[in-house]
């Protein structure tokens, strides 16, 4: 990422206001490792033997999931990463003039829950990837003392990456693609000669059901980073090419789950219980051989240490939404924290990670959907964010709205998160509405979700779209508003 006033240091000062015109000089190509790191982990490979194994797919249908599924979710993280470049904040930021400044406390408030989750299950998978290497290098095996250990080492170093900031968080993207790339193609060639080709071509199709799920399940992992994109977008100057960041999320994504994902599937011939196993990751150590499975995992422990990274790096910016009046790299720590107590706790207790995590993927994807159905209906008809309604939080604030909050979205971001969960199953919860029709039987809850919330948003009656009153942001820092400005409003849509 390109170096600015607020950036240029190790650390990273600026926090959710908005980023004045004369620092975002980034580039959209800059984009693309960011959306590779955010995908370099072994779940994708317990995922892609999830398809063989529960879903009775073959090779071909897992090939059209690994297709389909970064397509549909990373294309819609980068639609929403296009609001950063038109408001240069943080997507809970943006948010505010959504629903709120205080509407806005009741999504921000639930998607801060759900990264807990989705960082804890992170930070677990990295624990066992240290496991993995010291069993295979050392000989060392594990038990509940080194598993906290090494816990606490991948969440301490989470928070270090994190902490530091943007530039942080993008350099090690960088070389981690690079790493990732080289032994990938290793991976690859060793599978292609030692795999029994007949056994995974002789597989016998699954239903088109089966397939559809199996893009649900992969895709709504991408979902999760849908509210964060604006977050890495926002030192993008207002010119930058939309095509160019929806290209590079579908892009980023792609090339790390097509193949990790194909991998996955081809592995489960060899392994057929890796898609139930307590540990998704020793299995590497038993497939490959060591001097390709040892480095491999290491970097797929970095991989995942930037996924933690950039998680957290966009909870501090919902921590700092909700109210937390900390800088950022400290409002990350809480989000350390949490991960590392919930960690702990699914690394003594879990017997099924992947049954875990499947049924909280399908929970997680809800719980983003809601917001990313109003937030992305919103943008059809805005296309500037003003930086100072976004930091007023009091009742003169463009966005206070009526008591600090928009009834249309907040109804449909209400709406579309009851009617999703209505249509939503998994090992822990099952809907009412989830059985015996597609959407349940398909598990696409979070499509639901999607679909009822911001078509509801579209048709309720909203507030006015404040113009800018909404100054650019370097104006925004050195003046008052005039009385002009703040009365500047054009009619709803």
């Amino acid at each position: 990422m390109s170096k600015t006033a607020e950036t240029e240091g190790a650390l990273e000062t600026r926090g959710i206001e908005q980023v004045p015109d004369h620092e975002r000089t980034a580039r959209t190509r800059e984009l693309f490792p960011t959306w590779v790191g955010a995908n370099i982990s072994v779940l994708l490979l317990t995922m892609g033997a999830s398809l063989v194994v529960a879903y009775h797919l073959n090779i071909w249908q897992a090939l059209v999931v690994a297709i389909v599924a970064p397509v549909v979710s990373y294309g819609l993280v980068g639609l929403i990463g296009i609001a950063g470049k038109r408001g240069g904040a943080p997507g809970m930021a943006l948010s505010r003039a959504v629903f709120g400044q205080r509407g806005n406390l009741l999504p921000g408030s639930l998607i801060w829950v759900a990264r807990w989750g989705w960082e804890t299950i992170n930070a677990v998978t990295g624990a066992y990837a240290m496991l993995t290497i010291l069993d295979i290098v050392l000989g060392v095996r594990a038990n509940s003392v080194l598993d906290m250990v090494m816990l606490l080492a991948f969440v301490v170093a989470t928070f270090a990456i994190s902490g530091l900031g943007i530039n942080a968080v993008q350099k090690c993207n960088k070389y981690a693609t690079y790493l990732f790339g080289a032994f990938s193609v290793l991976v690859l060639g060793y599978l292609a000669v030692n795999t029994d080709w007949s056994k995974v071509l002789d597989h016998s199709a699954g239903s088109t059901a089966a397939v559809i799920t199996g893009i649900g399940m992969i895709a709504a992992g991408g979902v999760s980073w849908i509210p964060s994109a604006p977050d890495f977008t926002r030192y993008l100057p207002r010119t930058a090419s939309s095509k160019a960041i929806v290209g590079t999320a579908v892009g980023g994504a792609g090339v790390v789950v097509l193949p990790m994902v194909l991998m996955g599937a081809v592995m489960a011939v060899a392994t057929p219980d890796l898609a139930s196993a307590a540990d998704p990751v020793s299995f590497l150590g038993e497939i490959l051989p060591t001097w390709i499975a040892v480095p491999y995992l290491m970097i797929a422990l970095i991989g995942m240490l930037l996924i933690n990274a950039m998680s957290m790096y966009s909870a501090g910016f919902t921590a700092q939404t909700l109210g937390f009046k900390v800088p950022r790299h400290w409002a990350v720590s809480v989000n350390a924290v949490i991960s590392l107590v919930f960690g702990g706790v699914l690394m003594l207790v879990a017997t099924s990670f992947m049954g875990s995590f499947i049924a909280f993927l399908s929970l997680l994807a809800v719980a983003f959907s809601a917001w990313v159905g109003v937030f992305g209906a919103d943008m059809l008809r805005r296309t500037e964010y003003g930086g100072e309604a976004m930091a007023d939080t009091t009742r003169t604030s463009a966005y206070w709205y009526r008591g600090g909050f928009s009834p249309a979205a907040v109804a449909a971001w209400a709406a579309g998160l009851a009617g999703g969960l209505l249509f939503t199953t998994s090992d822990w919860f099952t809907g009412p509405l989830a059985k015996n029709n597609v959407i349940g039987e398909y598990g696409l809850g979070w499509v639901a979700t999607i679909v009822i919330s911001g078509l509801l948003y579209l048709a309720l009656p909203k507030p006015a779209v404040p113009t800018q009153a909404v100054r650019p942001a370097e104006a925004a820092e050195g003046t008052e508003p005039s009385e002009a400005d703040a009365e500047r409003v054009t009619t709803g849509a």
